[in-house]
């Protein structure tokens, strides 16, 4: 690690010499809460995962062992372009503001860190607000092929924008995203998966939220065998707001995951977790686990997480799990919520007695329930392109 790695913002959180436990904590000391998984830019400082590990248990790790692998990635593996009005730069390890926020709490995360020398940096300028979101698509070559990336998206105060990370074609990626929102800002991330079947994408996204700023995080997974996006939102300033949307819709054999955590740290902040999942087809399979701290300094804050999903067809499988910690009694309100389960049969036949077919009344039903969160973007070509998407994936479904 280079030698700008020691200073005290970014001295990695370890134990010298420690080791993995089986459910994640090390010195034999097991993680009772989201905020105590210990943290290091040291991919050895992990250790394997076993699959035993809070984190890991529902994770194929058969389905990404590249990307737990401390090697070099394939300089051909992905592209990355950037249109829209943020310019793209790069960033060394150790040049600010990457490492500002971000610190490994994986394997993966940690090798990517270590094995991306330069990062995408993208800032927004302070007041400036731009109505075109900036795109960055990560274009995958050969599915045999591992690439790790880390990616900084600063949005410097009082400013405005929307970056999308569009992710398709083939490959196994590690890949870190850095995100710090600066007083006054309103930033907008939408993570796109449409991969290919074969593509496995693990990601770690960590924000900061600072005094009075918005960020709107979402996370859309289609495609891609094995996807992995956990988003780590930190509510740092007073009045920071988070809103935190996801969706996905898993076929046969696709895995998509998501472990969401939001730390309330400063006072009066507030955060909306929506995440919505739709399912289909043998061993179809989603995992959300949504873990909110509302810490012993935030006072009057407001939050809610929920997590929703609609199994379509057997042998599809969805696990939820919220969890919440509240160290202070002086809150407006915090709550959790989880439903899982099929189609309501009183909406169906409601459409049916109207005269809609079987097939067109579960399109309609399907797309009203996901719609929640694509209506949530704000860029009206995006929405369309994943209305369309939800409509082809049923009509795939029907096919088979």
């Amino acid at each position: 690690m280079s030698a700008e790695m020691t200073t005290t913002t970014q001295a990695p959180v370890t134990v010298p010499g420690s080791t993995a436990h089986t459910d994640g904590a090390w010195d034999g000391v097991p993680v009772q809460t989201r905020s105590e998984r210990p943290r290091s830019y040291e991919p050895a400082s992990f250790g394997a995962p076993t699959g035993r590990e809070v984190n890991w248990k529902h994770t194929p790790l058969s389905r990404i062992a590249s990307l737990l692998q401390d090697v070099d990635g394939s300089a051909t593996a992905v592209s990355t372009t950037v249109s829209g009005p943020v310019a793209a730069s790069m960033l060394a390890v150790g040049q600010a503001p990457r490492g500002d926020v971000f610190i490994p709490e994986d394997l993966p995360a940690a090798i990517s860190w270590q094995r991306s020398p330069e990062a995408l940096a993208l800032i927004v300028p302070a007041n400036a607000e731009l109505d075109e979101p900036t795109v960055v698509t990560v274009s995958g070559s050969d599915e045999a092929l591992t690439a790790h990336q880390h990616i900084v998206i600063e949005a410097k105060p009082h400013s405005k924008a929307t970056i999308v990370l569009r992710h398709e074609g083939a490959a196994n990626l590690g890949q870190n995203v850095e995100i710090i929102v600066r007083d006054g800002a309103q930033l907008t991330v939408v993570s796109l998966q449409r991969w290919e079947d074969s593509a496995a994408h693990v990601a770690a996204h960590q924000a900061r939220v600072d005094r009075d700023a918005v960020l709107t995080h979402v996370v859309v997974s289609l495609g891609g065998g094995v996807v992995r996006v956990n988003p780590s939102i930190d509510l740092a300033g007073s009045g920071a707001q988070g809103k935190v949307f996801g969706l996905s819709f898993a076929d046969s054999g696709q895995h998509l995951e998501s472990q969401v955590y939001v730390h309330h740290r400063g006072p009066h902040t507030t955060a909306d977790v929506l995440y919505k999942g739709a399912l289909q087809g043998e061993s179809a399979r989603s995992v959300w686990i949504g873990d909110v701290l509302i810490g012993r300094e935030a006072v009057g804050t407001d939050s809610y997480e929920a997590n929703r999903n609609l199994v379509l067809t057997d042998g599809a499988r969805a696990d939820s799990i919220p969890n919440l910690e509240i160290e202070t009694g002086d809150i407006a309100g915090a709550g959790h919520a989880s439903a899982t389960g099929r189609f309501d049969d009183e909406q169906l036949f409601y459409l049916q007695a109207r005269g809609i077919p079987e097939e067109e009344a579960r399109r309609l039903v399907v797309l009203g329930f996901l719609s929640d969160i694509i209506q949530r973007l704000g860029v009206p070509d995006l929405e369309a392109e994943l209305t369309a998407a939800v409509v082809a994936e049923l009509e795939q479904g029907a096919a088979a």
